[in-house]
């Protein structure tokens, strides 16, 4: 019997913490915990990435580790605010989160792109919308890709593979808070993932939650999230199941990745439709 292959990995946050993966696993798959722009917010063991609501800009960050070609970064909108233009922008550099000099520049573009070795493109606001997951990733010929339930843009840049790239995004304008939901990667014999943080994750705080309408009335069980009991369902999942609370989807999505109820896979697209949403979008009570 062949030897099982194993990578060690050690985590940015504590360089005593290390981590042993084998060949199916991609690693661990964070945030930098110490490269982040200076408006940005981490949390959730470096998986969450937040944004100060006052402004539009200065929320770049970048993976913990380098990522490979067909690679894909898998990213949960966790809110957004309407009042400012633009969405995320994602991308690829080969110049290492450490050592940067700080604080980073305000914009991933043009302060980033114009520099050598910095990739990245803005992403449609459609395909950002509170409770989607967006997938992005290069491909060997140094093209990015990003999809969204099912759609898939190819953007007109030309990164240079050659060298170990680390992904970027910039938490930009209408986009405020982000969720890491991991990376996998299909090759020819089976699907390598990315494990689970090396940093324990905490309760989601509640005060991220501020911008729905969960008030004091009580709920029915029909309208509860089936994970935590309290609050509102809010997520309707692609089966059409409507049965998590935003605090609880991005747990769901990186522990299961399948629908509570009906255990159907979860790809991509995630739909939210809080009452503020539908405001916002000129729906009808």
């Amino acid at each position: 019997m062949g030897n099982l292959v194993r990578m060690c990995f050690t985590s940015p946050a504590d360089p005593n913490m290390t981590h042993s993966c084998d060949l199916q696993c991609l690693g661990p798959m964070t945030f930098h915990p110490k490269t982040v722009g200076h408006k940005i917010r981490l949390s959730e063991g470096g998986r969450r990435a937040q944004r100060a609501e006052d402004t539009f800009k200065g929320g770049v960050v970048f993976t913990s580790r380098p990522v490979r070609t067909h690679e894909k970064i898998r990213v949960l909108v966790e809110k957004h605010m309407l009042h400012w233009q633009g969405a995320m922008r994602v991308g690829f550099t080969n110049v290492p989160p450490l050592p940067r000099s700080l604080p980073l520049p305000p914009f991933s573009m043009p302060n980033l792109t114009q520099t050598s070795g910095h990739w990245a493109a803005p992403v449609h606001e459609s395909y950002c919308q509170e409770g989607s997951v967006l997938e992005f990733w290069v491909s060997d010929d140094g093209y990015i890709y990003y999809k969204n339930n099912g759609n898939k843009q190819k953007l007109p840049v030309d990164v240079d593979v050659r060298k170990p790239l680390w992904a970027m995004i910039d938490v930009y304008g209408q986009t405020c808070s982000i969720f890491l939901l991991g990376s996998e990667k299909k090759d020819l014999l089976f699907k390598r993932t990315s494990c689970p943080a090396l940093e324990p994750l905490i309760r989601r705080p509640s005060k991220i939650l501020t911008c729905f309408n969960f008030n004091a009335s009580p709920l029915s069980a029909d309208n509860r999230c089936v994970v935590c009991m309290t609050r509102e369902a809010d997520i309707t999942l692609p089966c059409a199941h409507r049965c998590l609370c935003l605090g609880c989807t991005s747990r769901v999505l990186v522990q299961f990745g399948t629908c509570p109820l009906c255990r159907v896979k979860i790809d991509t697209g995630v739909y939210c439709v809080p009452p503020t949403i539908q405001t916002h979008f000129g729906s009808k009570a």
